[in-house]
């Protein structure tokens, strides 16, 4: 395996994220959240994606905000930085400022709204790429929330760009991993999405994981990945269903579920993130009994896994 490809391996959690007690991005937070997840042991972190509430924000919060997890990190870890706006200038100049801050790779979902085609996303992703020159770019595959699915037809026109270096993979279907993973080759990577079948992807061909519910409980993620490189298919099941009940509960929640998670990281670890942006929902006072038992299935996971 090349120097490249093992960068791009194992448990990258989403990067929540920070604002201050007035809901502006804190510094202060996102660097001691970031040294929080680099003391798990995770290889690196998918910084201002969904998890981030990148649609939230401005280009220059998105700018801060990856300036101090780099200043955090050091090098230290693999980050994967998802650059895409709206409109192509916006998201050239993440890209550019990205590459700037010395990060491993970009990403970038599909312009979302307007339904364009095929040709013109390729144009929209090439873009972005070339203003990177020197980084790698990954395709951010997420149809239930972008509104277009990355097709084999796309994809093999994406691979014409040698920057081209893998997939952030969030479709349903666990086939889509297998199909990108022929398509690009020995040395293409391809992260599983959905936390929820983590598992099944990495199974099928994903070299790893990039994922929403990582960093509220990356210890059982990192033992699922460990189980399965040793072929302890059923432990890692085992895993892989206390994981899907905690994040079943935590879906049950009316507040949104990033500010359920945010609210379990304080309380069971001390790391405050402050709340979710507007119009996502905070969390709810109504939602303390589901927010007990997350915790108390976490806790428990822990202790019959770890």
């Amino acid at each position: 395996m090349n120097a490249r490809k093992m960068k791009y391996q194992g448990i990258l959690p989403a990067f929540y994220a920070c604002y201050d007690e007035n809901g502006q991005i804190s510094p202060e937070r996102i660097q001691r959240f970031a040294l929080h997840l680099l003391h798990k042991g995770v290889q690196g972190l998918y910084v201002c994606g969904s998890s981030g509430e990148c649609i939230y924000q401005s280009v220059d919060e998105r700018k801060l905000v990856l300036e101090n997890v780099m200043a955090a990190v050091k090098g230290k870890m693999t980050i994967i930085a998802h650059v895409a706006c709206n409109n192509t200038a916006d998201s050239i100049e993440l890209a550019r400022h990205a590459q700037a801050c010395g990060v491993d790779a970009i990403a970038s979902i599909p312009p979302i709204y307007f339904h364009l085609p095929e040709d013109a996303i390729a144009l929209y992703w090439n873009d972005i790429s070339e203003a990177a020159p020197d980084t790698d770019f990954f395709i951010y595959n997420i149809p239930q929330l972008a509104g277009t699915s990355l097709t084999m037809k796309l994809l093999n026109t994406m691979l014409k760009n040698p920057r081209v270096v893998g997939v952030k993979n969030s479709s349903m279907a666990t086939q889509d991993i297998q199909m990108f993973k022929i398509a690009g080759g020995e040395d293409f990577t391809v992260f599983n999405g959905p936390d929820e079948q983590f598992i099944a992807g990495r199974i099928i061909g994903a070299d790893g994981g990039i994922g929403g519910t990582y960093a509220v409980m990356p210890e059982l993620f990192l033992k699922a990945d460990d189980l399965l490189k040793q072929g302890k298919f059923l432990e890692a099941q085992a895993v892989q269903n206390a994981i899907n009940a905690i994040i079943y509960k935590m879906c049950e929640a009316k507040g949104n579920l990033y500010s359920v998670m945010k609210e379990i990281l304080f309380r069971r670890e001390r790391v405050e993130l402050g709340k979710v942006r507007k119009p996502l929902q905070s969390f709810f006072a109504e939602d303390e009994p589901i927010l007990a038992c997350s915790i108390g299935l976490i806790d428990q996971a822990m202790k019959d896994f770890l």
